[in-house]
């Protein structure tokens, strides 16, 4: 880590919330249900960090399964649901944002009405005054547009941010836009399961749990 960082960028899923093995699940019950069957690892490998238009097309390439207009929607709403009863922050998270010592905020391929909702429930929504999501750029991560897009609003020269990505897409995103990035592979789903991220970008910064999160970068941590 060669530039001072002025800003952290969290993604939400999988790394502010332990929401990608609720989102995958809601996910392949929905397609088994039309008759495409997968399993979390191929969730994990094609879908993580992706918007929905980017899970639409792998259906249409991979299976010729023309989703319903009404699946996103659905979706979206069964995955609400399931957040109020089941979704939690990631282990550690809230303590890495009561000590942090520059602003953050949320860069992520989810909803507004899905990260605000998300965030509420798990009583984080005070930590994030700027949420930032796909919804507001032209083109979805791997693309770095969402990236850059919050540096821009955030007043930060792209080079003193460092960004937290849990997915192989959100990773390449950061990388493009010329950021620090930090691979967070702490949430459930990760557990157990190939590390894609790893394997792709065996030189990023990796980090297993919040605990050791001000090990790596003490100069973030409020003295």
């Amino acid at each position: 880590m060669n530039t001072k960082i002025e800003l952290v960028i969290f993604d939400c899923d999988g790394v502010v919330i332990d929401s990608e093995i609720l989102s995958a699940q809601v996910l392949i019950n929905m397609l088994a249900e039309i008759g495409v069957n997968i399993d979390r690892a191929y969730v994990q490998q094609y879908f993580l960090g992706c918007n929905f238009k980017t899970v639409t097309q792998n259906l249409f390439d991979t299976f010729n399964v023309t989703l319903a207009e009404s699946f996103e929607a659905d979706y979206r709403e069964a995955l609400l649901n399931e957040f109020e009863t089941a979704l939690m922050p990631t282990n550690g998270i809230k303590h890495v944002l009561e000590q942090l010592s520059v602003p953050c905020c949320i860069a992520t391929s989810s909803s507004p009405k899905r990260t605000a909702k998300a965030l509420n429930v798990v009583n984080l929504s005070q930590y994030f005054n700027k949420v930032f999501t796909s919804s507001e750029v032209k083109n979805g991560k791997p693309a770095p547009d969402l990236f850059l897009h919050a540096a821009e609003q955030m007043g930060v020269n792209p080079s003193k941010c460092l960004v937290i990505e849990d997915s192989k897409a959100g990773v390449c995103a950061a990388l493009a836009a010329n950021m620090q990035v930090l691979h967070y592979s702490g949430g459930g789903h990760m557990q157990d399961a190939v590390n894609f991220v790893h394997q792709a970008y065996p030189e990023v910064a990796h980090l297993t749990h919040w605990d050791d999160f001000y090990k790596q970068y003490p100069a973030l941590q409020t003295q």
